[in-house]
């Protein structure tokens, strides 16, 4: 077989073997070291001083110290060592770990309990109150910790009960609590905004800047949705009685929100504003949020050692997991452009003759349909890279690439039938929720991505008018 023909031969192994259920991170460096062993495989530079060591006469000992260290001079384990010093040393994947940090400890800190009760009671008069209230604490903790599992679970415990206690809705009530939880995929600090721009080579704050309208217009169109259903099917949410909700003076209420809702806002614009008017770098933005994050639990009384000490092991377990895929990914890649499947990869693509609308589109579609068996991850650390150098042949900007991306894989987490989204809240409510209902309330919020990535198709300058008005072209 020719070397094309493995490498594509490469790629398909490496798919089946991920639906197989083996570790991502580990079978891609497994499968890049196996195949670049082949591609690498010099046999005259490798194998000339152990041919020297057996000409010359030498013992066993030093013949089989030589066999072994021909066997292992191949170029393939000196370019692993080099793409993991390059991720270890990578300076936009600093931010990581402190963004990680951030949210579980404010996860842990009870912030988020005290911010839906007062969301809760500053809505009372609204139509689906408290869908509105779980809405925007999901939006708000999404964006602290961008991490979909930790907001749809905290939020299921939280929120999900007080809704069903208030008749809501089951269905009505999932789709919030899952399509909510997914939105710190877009939002900046957006955990998933930094791996792209580590891997994409974009400008992390341009596409930070770029993602925040596209991010409010989907939860907009979220909130706009709850309110025009709840409005004409009010049995779907009915109104909070005075009992269940209770008599809060204004003056009260005020004090409620400026003890809650105010503190992290404050922390988030305060870390999102030093990133994009350039005060600080994503790395130390993420820095002084951490510290915030931990002032804001001291703050509240609920810094204890066992939290901090859950917060930092999860933030080190999750980030090794990132950075595991992306020595894996990045020697994976190159091996597969060696052996030439990036250049059939593109000969194919631009045989198709596509215009850049179809493109996109067909970009999409694959991405969507990997969201099934994979993780939002895995997709931008492994697939992400092929599509990328296509780019400059259609003409699009890696940055409107990647934030279409990034609403496209919120489609991902709550798509029948592996909508992890759905598993979550699932896996933490009461026994009578069934996964179809859960299923049923997703539908819709669908909908509202589709209308989302629409509308970005269809007028770019809602993710390219922001990075302009502030860093110009």
């Amino acid at each position: 077989m020719s070397d094309p023909v493995i490498a594509v031969s490469m790629l398909g192994v490496f798919i089946f073997l991920i639906m197989l259920g083996f570790p991502v991170a580990f079978t891609l460096m497994g499968m890049a070291v196996g195949f670049g062993y082949y591609a690498y495989y010099d046999e005259r530079r490798m194998w000339l001083p152990y041919n020297r060591i057996v000409e010359s006469g030498g013992d066993w000992f030093d013949q089989t110290q030589a066999w072994f260290g021909a066997f292992l001079n191949n170029r393939i384990f000196d370019l692993f060592v080099n793409q993991t010093y390059s991720v270890m040393a990578n300076d936009v994947l600093t931010a990581v770990p402190l963004f990680l940090f951030m949210g579980y400890i404010v996860e842990r800190a009870n912030i988020v309990s005290r911010l839906f009760s007062t969301l809760n009671i500053a809505a009372k008069n609204l139509p689906g109150s408290m869908a509105i209230a779980a809405l925007v604490t999901c939006a708000l903790f999404a964006t602290a910790t961008g991490i979909v599992g930790a907001v749809v679970t905290l939020m299921g415990l939280l929120a999900f009960p007080a809704m069903l206690r208030a008749r809501y809705d089951t269905s009505f009530a999932s789709g919030v609590i899952c399509a909510g939880g997914c939105l710190g995929i877009l939002i900046p600090p957006s955990i998933m905004l930094i791996v792209y721009a580590a891997t994409s080579g974009v400008s992390i704050v341009r596409l930070y800047a770029g993602a925040l309208v596209p991010g409010f217009l989907l939860a907009s169109l979220y909130i706009i949705y709850v309110l025009a259903r709840a409005w004409m099917q009010p049995h779907l949410a009915p109104k909070p009685t005075k009992e269940e909700v209770g008599e809060v003076p204004f003056g009260k209420l005020v004090v409620m929100l400026l003890t809650s809702f105010f503190p992290l806002a404050i922390l988030i614009l305060s870390v999102l504003g030093a990133i994009l008017f350039g005060l600080a770098t994503p790395s130390e933005a993420a820095a002084i949020g951490a510290l915030g994050g931990l002032v804001l639990a001291a703050a509240y009384r609920a810094l204890t050692w066992d939290r901090l000490k859950e917060s930092v092991y999860l933030t080190v377990r999750t980030t090794a997991m990132v950075c595991w895929l992306f020595v894996g990914s990045w020697t994976f890649s190159s091996v597969f452009s060696y052996l030439g499947g990036e250049h059939v990869i593109s000969e194919f693509v631009i045989g198709l003759d596509l215009s850049p609308i179809t493109f996109l589109i067909m970009a999409q579609i694959i991405i969507f349909l990997l969201g099934w068996p994979l993780e939002w991850s895995e997709i931008i650390i492994i697939f992400v890279p092929i599509f990328l150098p296509l780019l400059p042949h259609f003409g699009i900007d890696p940055l409107f690439f990647g934030i279409l991306i990034a609403l496209n894989l919120q489609t991902s987490f709550l798509t029948p039938p592996m909508a992890m989204a759905a598993y979550y809240l699932k896996g933490i409510s009461p026994p009578h929720v069934q996964l179809v209902a859960i299923f049923k309330g997703v539908f819709p919020y669908l909908g509202m991505i589709l209308i989302c990535m629409i509308l970005l198709y269809t007028f770019p300058q809602i993710a390219f008018w922001l990075p302009s008005l502030v860093y110009g072209r």
